[in-house]
């Protein structure tokens, strides 16, 4: 009768519309087809809401059609191809293999999600064990300890045992449980105080030393979890390949660095005189003097990541590249903020291949795949942005290494392959309709992480910023007129391949927008709505570019139909609340971005656009102050910076806003109108060879820039004018 009552309850709940489903996939008709796409609220059972990673777009038939060879890739944000899963290792795979087998059909479907560990990926595993998945690529392990019951997480409890999270999850996976959770966390008077998604940001403070014992339960958890996945794709008949985790060891310096818990104050004392020693000696330039005292103070405090780090850069510069090697792992396992996985987590995964190797599991060892060619074996920024995110061309590289390992296995459902001979990483962008275009907007989109911490943190963090920023200028400069017919035609010839792959839409719609045709990207965005009309990106980039277009009607229903299954989607908000501007309702698009704020007050767009409506309700410095705010939240926020400084220089303030524009320019070097304000606010202060470089610098950009011209014009009447008026 217990039993009985519960599962009463239960229905009774899920009648009422209670809760929500836990399951990764939900089936949905699209074009009257069968399909199982994501289901959005997947994470809320792993994190609070408010933070909680969606995944990204699915759209996988229900029922596999005969001649496909399915595959699935599971992890973290480094499968699903972070910072722009377009152009993930997945997707690579996948032209690869079409390109080589074309006797068939291969469907990768990625099943990454960012900040998600093994906890959750086991429950994804268990999920494809019942669709026909013909191979598994598990490529997870970076966020171990700062997931989900992590050791250093902040969405829960710190690395419990794994008895009461797999309880706790299945609990939760029942609507009774649900209430049972929200009623717990209500009595207890402790919600979250999470808001929004910040990124590393989130885990400042949560340092994990070296030798802290919530380590070895990390552990522990992840060989469990990782063995539970294994088990399900081969007891589903698949073959599973295993791989090591890469990660940016040469150029990425240890987020945070701590002695070991036995090294003693004064030992400590000493050892930092010892260790500035070292440095200030290897940056007067006597690197074998420095080599020697980091030695030294590496033997007395071997857990102090930063200087194992150092050292591993002397002895590689020296052409000791196997010693460096090691040291550069050690230097990553002692990394007291450990975001990468290190040495003990690929441990267990090369362990666990080899004890079910034989039995469907293969070892596919990503870390040493992509340190060949590198001095002592050691991967850095050729194959990575930042710690653990692939660069084009690491992604291609494991891509090419995972289709290696798969042939013999596609050839038994498929037949031996049409060519003798992968595609190329050319031959692939094109397909994936990969222009100069997108890459410059995925390293923009790099170069804005970078500028926060822990990232700015870190050694040699301006160094990385720098190198980022100049791969940027580069593609910048290749992005002339002439090139747009070329790239034009590279996503139209991609797309009548593969007129049903969403990402070939979006990267379409990217590039339009870029080259200033909005009304054309909004029909891509719409594309996109009809392929995937469960997800918001649809509706909500089609309104966006529909407003920029006039289109407000249209753009209002298709933000309002992205509201409706985002709730709480800001950026909608602040879409409509710039239609309500122009509709010239401002106390309505007051009111929105009041309500976006109270969700997300750390968020600066929110800010900057309050400042517009302010501004525009003559309450300036009540826009001034929300400017301000912006900055505050987000100091690399260069959208924010510029208006600032607009209205400094209107106050008059124009050292202050010369600061606002100089930043401006230091975070995007090809903003014209911050280059000319620059140097209007250096040449008021009579500094006229600072403000003429940066009236040069504006015309590099636009030729014809009528403020340039006459600026630098009145800065030579001023100095002729000057000359004359000294005696002779």
């Amino acid at each position: 009768m217990p039993l009985a009552f519960l599962l009463v309850v239960e229905l009774g709940l899920r009648v009422a519309g209670y809760g929500y489903p836990t399951s990764f996939f939900r089936p949905l008709k699209i074009g009257g087809q069968d399909y199982l796409v994501e289901n959005d609220k997947f994470g809320w059972r792993f994190f609070p809401p408010s933070v909680a990673r969606a995944p990204a777009p699915v759209r996988m038939p229900a029922r596999k059609a005969p001649g496909t060879f399915r595959v699935f890739v599971l992890g973290e944000s480094a499968a699903l191809g972070d910072p722009r899963p377009a152009y993930g290792f997945s997707r690579y795979l996948e032209v690869l293999l079409n390109e080589r087998f074309r006797t068939g059909r291969i469907e990768v479907v990625n099943l990454g999600v960012t900040a998600i560990n093994a906890h959750a990926i086991r429950e994804i595993a268990r999920e494809c064990a019942g669709l026909a998945g013909d191979a598994w690529v598990v490529y997870m392990g970076n966020n171990e300890y700062y997931g989900p019951f992590g050791a250093g997480t902040v969405f829960g409890p710190q690395a419990p045992s794994l008895a009461p999270v797999r309880a706790r999850l299945a609990l939760q996976s029942t609507r009774l449980g649900q209430l049972l959770a929200a009623g717990a966390a209500k009595w207890r008077g402790t919600p979250t105080t999470l808001t929004n998604w910040t990124g590393l940001r989130m885990f400042e403070g949560q340092e994990i030393p070296p030798d802290d014992p919530r380590r070895a339960v990390v552990h522990q958890n992840f060989a469990r979890n990782a063995e539970a996945i294994v088990r399900a794709g081969v007891n589903a008949g698949a073959r599973v390949i295993l791989s090591s985790v890469a990660v940016n060891l040469r150029d990425c310096a240890p987020f945070a660095s701590r002695h070991a818990g036995t090294v003693t104050e004064s030992a400590r004392t000493e050892w930092e005189r010892l260790y500035q020693t070292a440095v200030q000696t290897l940056e007067g330039g006597d690197p074998q003097t420095a080599l020697t005292n980091l030695a030294l103070a590496v033997s007395r405090s071997p857990e102090y990541a930063e200087a194992q780090f150092r050292l591993a850069e002397l002895e590689l510069a020296g052409g000791q590249g196997q010693s460096a090697g090691k040291r550069f792992a050690l230097a990553r396992d002692c990394d007291a903020m450990p975001f990468r996985a290190d040495s003990a987590i690929n441990r267990v995964l090369r362990e666990l291949a080899e004890r079910w190797a034989g039995r469907g599991v293969e070892w596919l060892d990503a870390a040493a795949e992509l340190g060949q060619g590198q001095a002592g074996g050691v991967p850095g920024a050729e194959s990575f942005f930042e710690h653990v995110h692939f660069t084009f061309n690491g992604n291609y590289r494991l891509a090419r290494r995972v289709a290696e390992v798969l042939k013999p296995t596609v050839e038994k459902v498929l037949g031996a392959p049409a060519g003798t001979s992968w595609a190329s990483q050319a031959r692939c962008e094109r397909l994936l309709g990969l222009t100069d275009w997108n890459r410059a907007a995925v390293i923009e989109s790099v170069l804005y992480r970078v500028l926060e911490p822990p990232y700015t943190a870190q050694l040699r963090a301006g160094y990385r910023w720098l190198a980022l920023r100049e791969q940027w200028r580069e593609m910048r400069e290749r992005m002339i007129p002439s090139a747009q017919i070329e790239a034009r035609a590279v996503y139209e010839a991609a797309i009548q391949c593969a007129p049903e792959d969403h990402r070939l839409h979006e990267n379409f719609a990217e590039f339009l927008e870029a080259t200033g045709d909005p009304a054309a990207a909004a029909e891509e965005w719409t594309k996109v709505r009809d392929l995937i009309p469960h997800h918001l990106s649809g509706w909500y980039h089609a309104g966006r570019l529909l407003a920029a277009t006039g289109k407000r009607l249209e753009a209002r229903a298709s933000l309002e139909r992205a509201l409706a299954l985002r709730p709480d989607l800001v950026e909608a908000e602040v879409e409509l609340a710039g239609i309500d501007m122009a509709e010239d309702k401002l106390d309505s698009a007051l009111q929105r971005c009041d309500r976006a704020l109270a969700r997300r007050p750390d968020e600066p767009r929110l800010h900057v656009r309050r400042a517009d409506i302010l501004a525009r309700l003559k309450r300036r410095d009540d826009a001034i102050a929300s400017l301000r705010e912006a900055i505050r939240v987000r100091p690399s926020h260069w959208e924010a910076r510029y208006l600032l400084g607009v209205e400094l220089a209107m106050d008059n303030q124009i050292p202050q806003a010369e600061a606002e524009f100089a930043e401006v320019v230091r975070l995007r070097p090809d903003h014209l109108l911050a280059r000319v304000n620059l140097g209007t606010a250096l040449a008021r202060q009579l500094r006229f060879d600072e403000a003429e470089a940066q009236f040069n610098e504006a015309l590099k950009l636009d030729p014809l820039n009528q403020r340039a011209l006459q600026s630098l014009e009145a800065i030579k009447s001023l100095r002729e004018r000057a000359a004359a008026a000294r005696p002779q």
